[in-house]
């Protein structure tokens, strides 16, 4: 949601009309960023291995393993799952179908190659594949979170609130499907449920970000300042890097009336990332 007006320092003390003006485009800003959350807790990944397992020496090192043992479906699951980390999609795809050709119930297998089809954007064959898993595993919790979570990115809310649900009620230990579900309560305005839901994840995960970002998106829709702007600057000391966080530290600035402050964080966010609009609007209200 674009925000076009200009808002001084003046605007935000002069008078009711104005406060209440200057309430609403935040207001607008604040809606707008909720909606962009991120899907997932980033440190979090289905296909769950060390980073370094996507390097060539590793590869190189799976390769043996699998040329030692061709009739062994897990070695195959494993490479397949290294070629996703380096980004080799159609080596991990193949890894994969040659996994579930030894083993047709290798469930872990389908919802690897699923996470393959979300990355290459094609999010109707990681559906079928997390269904597939789900078909052989019902208590598969990482596949019903998987396939939310490309509900989700369709716009599929209430199915993917579905997944999530089923998730959890296989009482999941993992906090992408507390974060995902606090998001899209979050998007339906239940931000006391959102809440909940976000500092379940952070109990899970503390060190990822994105939950304390969710988390003070909702504070401050419920008017809790001081709470956002805590959790807003975790997800700062966690991540410094991610424009959305800039932002939401600099929609409290405004709001307190401190537009200096305010201006450096909505800069700060569109250096980091020069097409993001709620930060060029953030400056444009708050220059000068």
């Amino acid at each position: 949601m674009p925000i076009c007006d200009r808002t001084s320092r003046s605007d935000l003390v002069s008078s009711r009309r104005g406060n209440l003006r200057t309430a609403a485009l935040l207001a607008a800003a604040l809606l707008a960023i909720s909606g962009c959350q991120s899907t997932d807790i980033a440190a979090i990944q289905a296909i769950d291995i060390d980073q370094n397992q996507g390097s060539e020496q590793n590869i190189a090192s799976l390769t043996q393993t699998v040329n030692a043992n061709p009739s062994d479906p897990e070695a195959y699951n494993v490479r397949g799952t290294a070629y996703g980390r380096a980004g080799q999609y159609e080596e991990a795809i193949a890894d994969f179908n040659r996994a579930l050709q030894l083993d047709p119930n290798f469930y872990q297998a389908y919802a690897n190659r699923a996470l393959v089809y979300r990355q290459i954007n094609q999010p109707a064959k990681a559906v079928a594949d997390y269904t597939k898993a789900l078909g052989i595993n019902p208590r598969y919790d990482s596949a019903y979170i998987g396939r939310g979570n490309v509900y989700r990115v369709a716009g599929r809310n209430r199915e993917a609130l579905v997944d999530y649900q089923r998730a959890i009620d296989l009482n999941t230990s993992d906090p992408r499907a507390f974060h995902n579900r606090g998001l899209l309560y979050q998007l339906d305005g239940q931000h006391k449920q959102a809440i909940e839901d976000f500092s379940t994840a952070i109990s899970l995960q503390s060190t990822a970000p994105e939950p304390y970002s969710g988390r003070g998106v909702s504070y401050l829709a419920l008017g809790d300042e001081e709470n956002a702007f805590t959790d807003f600057n975790m997800a700062l000391k966690l991540d410094e890097g991610k424009a959305e966080y800039w932002v939401n530290q600099a929609i409290v600035y405004e709001r307190r009336g401190d537009p200096k402050r305010a201006f450096r964080s909505y800069a700060r966010a569109a250096q980091l990332d020069p097409n993001y609009q709620p930060a060029k609007d953030g400056m444009a209200r708050t220059r000068g």
